[in-house]
This record gives structure tokens, sequence and C-alpha cells, in this order.
């Protein structure tokens, strides 16, 4: 029995290329469709926030003179292509998925609001937020963390590719630090890289718990909603 009635998981765009040549990597977006339908079918709501990473950077253009709320734009679009293909995606393993922009692409995906989105996943729909907060200068973290708590999500789970909260970077600091359970407010002091400031801030002041868990690990978000202690968890306390 899962332990959590709705949760928001955070995607990077990046996990949908799966490391690989292509934007979106048609067996990761089938592995990430499947473990999204077990914890459909385990009785949990399920909405879903996707970066953009994978198809544009806005970064390196900005570095080369493109206008930043142009480049934000662009990013935004980017988080709707793959919400659109993640839809598809459930919709072919038989989950019922919305995808809702907070950019208006009316002829392509409903315009997000958010009594609809209650409704959706009240109905056992998955609800996929695209396209950020709407607004440029802020990412799809911050978008996640808003979103879960308009839905009133029980608990946001950010996806990634190492095991939770370290105190560096493991992957290039092979004895950083593992941590178990963090406070937000040591999260933003020691500037530890688990979501933005922003994010991590709506968090704490809505006390919306925050686990970090690698997304790479078979089966891992279905033993997570059912109650096994995985990655890290970012909540009130020291």
């Amino acid at each position: 029995m899962p332990i959590y009635r709705r949760i928001l998981l955070k995607l990077s765009g990046e996990a949908l290329a799966g490391g690989g040549q292509e934007s979106i990597d048609p067996d990761v977006l089938e592995g990430l469709a499947g473990d999204v339908r077990d914890l459909v079918a385990e009785g949990v709501e399920v909405a879903l926030v996707i970066g953009g990473g994978n198809i544009f950077r806005g970064a390196a253009l900005a570095a080369r003179g493109m206008d930043r709320v142009t480049g934000d734009h662009i990013g935004m679009l980017a988080t709707v292509m793959n919400a659109l293909a993640m839809q598809d995606r459930l919709a072919a393993l038989g989950v019922p998925a919305r995808a809702m922009s907070a950019l208006s692409v009316g002829g392509v995906c409903e315009d997000y609001d958010r009594a609809r989105a209650l409704r959706h996943l009240a109905k056992g729909r998955v609800a996929i937020f695209a396209a950020g907060t709407g607004n440029p200068f802020f990412t799809t973290d911050s978008a996640a963390s808003l979103r879960a708590i308009e839905i009133g999500a029980d608990l946001l789970i950010k996806a990634t590719k190492v095991d939770g909260v370290y105190s560096a970077d493991p992957l290039r600091v092979p004895d950083a630090t593992f941590y178990p359970r963090i406070s937000y407010d040591r999260a933003l002091r020691e500037g530890l890289q688990v979501m933005d400031t922003t994010a991590i801030v709506l968090c704490r002041d809505h006390g919306l718990p925050l686990r970090v868990m690698n997304i790479n690990e078979p089966g891992a978000l279905l033993r997570l909603v059912r109650g096994a202690e995985l990655g890290s968890l970012v909540a009130s306390g020291d």
C-alpha cells in the first residue's frame, strides 16, 4: 500500500536522453513511463514536471548574446515537447495523461489551470505540467515546487542520476559525504545542489518534503511510495 496519496515527480530533460545522442531515447522514455504506470496502478495520483535541457540549453547562446527572455521562452517550449512525448508514451501503456502548458499552445495541449489539474488527478490521470511557470528567469525546479504546492502534493521527488544529496558532487568528489536527511536551511546555507534556491525556499515555507533519489535504480519509485527510505529527504529540522 502506498504511503503517499499524491506526488509530483521532477525529471530533468537530460534524463530522457539517457546519455545518448538523441534528444529523447525511446527506451528511456518507455522505462520512465513504465515507472509512472506502476505508481498509478498502486493508486498514487501522479504529476510530472520535465525539464527541457535535452532539447535546448540557453546558457551557451546567452553567452553569445541571445536575449535571456527569448532563451527562456525557447526552453519552455522544449519542455512542452518532452511533456507531449511522455503523454504519448503513457497513453500507449494504457495510462491516461494530460499535458498542461503554462504558455498558451492550445492547438497542442491544454493550458495550465489548477482546478482542471486537480480534476485530472482525482480521475486517475497523470498531469504533466509543461512550460515551467510561464515566466522567464524561473527554472523548472521552481516550477516543480510551485505546482506541487498548488496541487497539494504529499511529496516532491527530484529524480537525479545520483543516490541523493551529498556535500559535493559525488561524480567529481568520490569521498563526498552522503546526507540521508538534511534540513531546507542547511541545504541553503551550504549551497548544496539539491534544487535552486527559489525551489527550496518554496518547499520550506510550505512544509513540502523533498526526496532526492536516483531515477536509474529499477523499481525505486514504487518502493519509495510504499515507504522505503531511498535517497535523501530534505525537510524541516536540523
